[in-house]
């Protein structure tokens, strides 16, 4: 008897740790390899048609700073900030948001979202070519108030953190397609509510009934061990 709750608390452990999420590698830096048919442009620099890895770095500071490396991850492009893009809703697979230059010059990549995400990335240009991509899309564009500094050789892990820090402290505006320069905070700033829309959103997907859930196996498989014991005196 004792053997077989034994048996039914290691079953219910198990079903318990079977429901909680999975963590992936890949999910913490949204590694993705993309392969572009023709050249495309990013912040200071152009990508020949190709393929690719678009990876974060691996930085606590910031989620958005993004690093190109070729395909087998031995030569870095460049070391890309970003700033926080939406998507009303996530999709199941890679996006990438490209955005028109001028006739003869390869498309822009606006954003880059990881598969199931609503947020992206969205890529912060030199103020030249921010400026330009603005009047070309007739949106605004983030740019940066300093010239980036592409690396092609692979930097030592030291150089590596160097450039990101130095990135972190970027002065940035938003290009209009006018030329006048606005804070990010004008850019963002929240709009008038939709009629009909609650001021706040019900809160979902709590973790509160998978602990409780756990709670309860965990007192189960107490009691149920004590019983065990028990019963072997």
């Amino acid at each position: 008897m004792s053997k077989l709750l034994t048996k039914i608390v290691l079953l219910a452990g198990f079903a318990a740790m079977a429901l909680l999420p999975n963590a992936h590698a890949d999910e913490w830096n949204q590694k993705t390899v993309l392969t572009f048919a023709t050249a495309v442009e990013m912040p200071g620099q152009t990508l020949l048609a190709g393929t690719y890895v678009f990876k974060l770095a691996n930085s606590n500071s910031s989620r958005h700073i993004v690093q190109v490396f070729n395909k087998d991850e031995n030569r870095l492009f460049g070391t890309f900030l970003a700033i926080p893009s939406h998507r009303r809703h996530p999709s199941e697979k890679t996006i990438v948001r490209f955005e028109e230059r001028a006739a003869g010059s390869p498309q822009a990549i606006k954003a880059w979202f990881y598969p199931n995400k609503t947020y992206g990335h969205e890529f912060v240009y030199p103020k030249p070519e921010a400026l330009a991509l603005a009047k070309a899309n007739n949106t605004e564009v983030p740019a940066e108030l300093t010239e980036p500094t592409p690396s092609t050789p692979m930097p030592a892990p030291a150089t590596q953190v160097h450039q990101i820090e130095a990135l972190l402290v970027v002065p940035l505006k938003m290009e209009k397609p006018t030329g006048e320069e606005i804070n990010l905070a004008q850019a963002f700033a929240p709009s008038a509510p939709l009629p009909g829309l609650p001021d706040k959103l019900p809160d979902t997907a709590s973790p509160l009934p998978l602990i409780g859930l756990l709670g309860l196996v965990s007192l189960g498989s107490a009691a149920a061990l004590r019983f065990a014991a028990a019963r072997s005196k």
